[in-house]
Formats: C-alpha cells, sequence, structure tokens
C-alpha cells in the first residue's frame, strides 16, 4: 500500500511541475535533433568536398538552406544580389531573410494577407530604403509575370525560390521574364528516383498536410534539364531541391546531376528545428550595417 501511495505522490509531483517537464522535453529534443543532423552530415555519403549537404546552416530558413546557397554562389560567384521568393509565410523561416544581411535585395510574394500585413508594417525601413518589395497575392500560371516583371527590372537575377506546397514546378514553368541563376524548389521526397511524379495544376489548391503535392526529384530534374538547368543536390530534410542554371555550373558541383545522385528521403521529423534565440522582425530592422 505505500508502494501505491508512493507512486500516486511522483503522479502529482509530474503533474503540479509538468511546464518545466515539458521545457525539458523540448531541451531533449532539440538536442536529440542536433545530434542527428550531425551525424548526417559526417556520413561518408556526404564526404566529398562538392556536396553541399556539407555546408547546410540554419539562420531563417525552415531547415539548412541558407547555408546551402550561401555556398552555391560562393562557388559561381554574384551577378547581382537579386532574389525573388514566392512563399514566406511571416518572414522568419524562408530561404531569403539572411540574404537581407548581406546587401541583397528582392521580392517577396505571400498570399495570406495577415502575413503580407505582419511584414509590411514590421519591415517597413527595409521596403521604404528599396531594398525589398512585398506583393500580397495568390500565385497562379497567369499572373506570376506580371506580378514579378512589375517589381524586378532585371531580366537575370541571382536567386529564385519557391515553395507554395503545390503548384510550385508550374509556376517555375511559367516564369519567364526573369532568368534566375539559381532555383531553390520545394519537391515531394515521398516518391523517390526514378518514380516520375507531379500534380495536376490546380489554379486555387491549398495543401491539405497529405502526400498530395508538388513534384518528385526526378520529374523535376528531367523537367529542369529542358529549361537548361542542372540539379546541384538537396538538403538533407528532403525538403527543397538546387538548381544551378547549366551555363554557370562549371566543374563546382557534385555530379552526375541527377535524382539518383542527389535524392534525399523525407527527414520532416528534423525539419524546423531553432537555432538561437527565437526570431523576430526587429532583428533586421535595427541592423545598423546597412
Amino acid at each position: 500500500m505505500v508502494g501505491f501511495f508512493r507512486k500516486i505522490k511522483t503522479f502529482i509531483n509530474i503533474i503540479m511541475n509538468f511546464p518545466q517537464h515539458l521545457d525539458m522535453l523540448k531541451i531533449i529534443n532539440v538536442n536529440l535533433i542536433y545530434s542527428e543532423l550531425r551525424r548526417l552530415k559526417e556520413s561518408k555519403k556526404y564526404a566529398d568536398q562538392k556536396c553541399l549537404i556539407r555546408y547546410g546552416h540554419k539562420m531563417y530558413s525552415q531547415n539548412e538552406e541558407d547555408g546551402m546557397i550561401r555556398e552555391i554562389f560562393n562557388r559561381i560567384g554574384y551577378d547581382n544580389k537579386v532574389f525573388v521568393e514566392i512563399g514566406v509565410q511571416d518572414g522568419l523561416e524562408c530561404n531569403t531573410t539572411s540574404l537581407l544581411f548581406a546587401d541583397w535585395k528582392g521580392l517577396w510574394i505571400e498570399g495570406s494577407a495577415n502575413h503580407v500585413k505582419q511584414l509590411q508594417e514590421r519591415y517597413s525601413s527595409v521596403i521604404d530604403s528599396g531594398r525589398l518589395a512585398i506583393v500580397n497575392s495568390f500565385i497562379d500560371k497567369d499572373n506570376v509575370n506580371a506580378i514579378i516583371s512589375s517589381n524586378i527590372k532585371e531580366k537575370e537575377i541571382d536567386l529564385l525560390s519557391i515553395d507554395i506546397d503545390g503548384n510550385d514546378y508550374y509556376i517555375f514553368e511559367a516564369i519567364s521574364c526573369i532568368s534566375p541563376r539559381v532555383v531553390v524548389i520545394e519537391y515531394n521526397s515521398k516518391f523517390f528516383p526514378p518514380i516520375q511524379y507531379c500534380m495536376k495544376y490546380q489554379e486555387t489548391f491549398v495543401w491539405q498536410g497529405d502526400d498530395n503535392f508538388g513534384a518528385s526529384l526526378k520529374f523535376l530534374e528531367i523537367k529542369f534539364k529542358e529549361k537548361g538547368y542542372s540539379l546541384v543536390g538537396c538538403d538533407v530534410i528532403g525538403a527543397n531541391a538546387f538548381f544551378v542554371r547549366s551555363d554557370v555550373v562549371g566543374k563546382f558541383f557534385l555530379e552526375p546531376f541527377t535524382a539518383e545522385n542527389h535524392y534525399e528521403s523525407p527527414k520532416y521529423h528534423l525539419s524546423g528545428f531553432p537555432v538561437g534565440h527565437k526570431p523576430c522582425h526587429k532583428t533586421l530592422e535595427n541592423n545598423s550595417t546597412f
């Protein structure tokens, strides 16, 4: 009977201290994610110096795209440091926020009116300086060129990033007003090479959190090659693929430029991990180096 009451007391103590235990569990989970990412990146699979995954690092990207993007441009150089990103949400977990700390400029296109209102209020000085334009629009094949060309005057830009959880490939295919040197695009990593999959185009498509979205890596490899781009890598989580325009790809990246060589399986349980303190919009606004 004493043992029973001891168990009850222990259970009550756990309940009473639940917030502390929850914080501890979060810390343990983050440490496990860091350990697993480090283990993956140090494996023989990524030993080649040309492998982009070795250079992955997160500042404001969802995963480690920030570091991979910077490494790509370390290799091919910059042209004008102009970007277009389609699908940025609140700007605190996307592929180009970190570039705004490094003298880049560009355009964000976001479908959520609430997110855009926040961005316009919180990045007002960055917008006023001409370094960032923000457009609230649900992107489709018919409006994407008009929106980009109204805000970006350069024909050749350094980076295009697309993450809209659905019609990503069709939007890329429709873009003709710019010629990006590098493209980052989400892929559906459930479909491993050599499987080709691409959802049917639906103008008003909204992802429902299932496997009905986007395109497989093999499909993208083939279609991007037809448009003059080479697949140079994927992030270790299996979320984004990186393409470099074939006329500037040189000998800087790991060949062959195929889905079979660069495919990463879905590891979404490692996605969205925190880095440092909680991100906020004020950090960019208060940057004294501009």
